[in-house]
């Protein structure tokens, strides 16, 4: 098993690092391009929601992303320490509707859940997690 371990704190500058960290991995291990890229994305989205809205303004925070590779998946874990939220219990935004009659938000997390094969939330010791896996083959 091959992993990837990052900690990072709640600044949107760590979005890049983290983007260049994932790509090498990608590259290292020979994902597929489009796991690499769905990963990615949805890694990158993810992070930017957990900075821009999980904390308090000027609060310090701690999120840690793995990414581990085993039984033809990969599988990517955030662990933030951002207010609690449940990104998989949003109503799905209506993708048909105009524009201006569209709800605010809920874009991005309908993004992830279309591109990974399993997304996954849980609320552990005053900890969110959330739970990426993308199938590398089939």
């Amino acid at each position: 098993m091959t992993a990837l371990s990052l900690t990072l704190v709640n600044d949107l500058a760590e979005v890049g690092r983290l983007a260049e960290a994932v790509e090498a991995f990608c590259e290292a291990n020979d994902l597929p391009m489009a796991a690499a890229h769905a990963l990615a994305l949805s890694l990158d989205e993810l992070l930017t929601n957990t900075i821009s809205y999980g904390y308090e303004d000027g609060a310090a925070g701690r999120i840690e992303v793995t990414i581990t590779i085993a039984e033809g998946a990969a599988r990517a874990v955030v662990r933030d320490d951002a207010r609690p939220f449940d990104p998989t219990g949003a109503e799905p935004p209506d993708v048909d509707a105009a524009l201006d009659d569209r709800a605010m938000g809920g874009l991005g997390i309908h993004l992830v859940q279309s591109m990974m094969d399993e997304v996954a939330y849980a609320r552990r010791d005053g900890v969110n997690e959330m739970t990426l896996v993308k199938r590398l083959h089939g």
